[in-house]
């Protein structure tokens, strides 16, 4: 193996796996939920966000949907 190579000479190409990386996005979530993540990151030394990028991956494996009958919760 050489001590140095010459890398000026490599051509450019596109990384193939740039297309699975995670894509950026804004999304609101009620100061409960972020603390109750926050929360589990502490426990776990896993960083907040990415615990939520697994529950939520879970719930897309699994075919979990929201139970959305609010009528008796008291929400208005």
């Amino acid at each position: 193996m050489k001590k140095e190579y010459d890398l000026s000479k490599m051509k450019r190409r596109k990384n193939p796996y740039s297309a699975k990386l995670k894509r950026q996005v804004t999304i609101r979530m009620g100061d409960d939920v972020i603390s109750y993540f926050k929360s589990l990151s502490e426990e776990t030394g896993i960083p907040y966000q990415t615990l939520i990028n697994l529950y939520l991956r879970d719930c897309v494996a699994n075919k979990r949907k929201p139970d959305l009958n609010w009528e008796n919760d008291g929400a208005a």
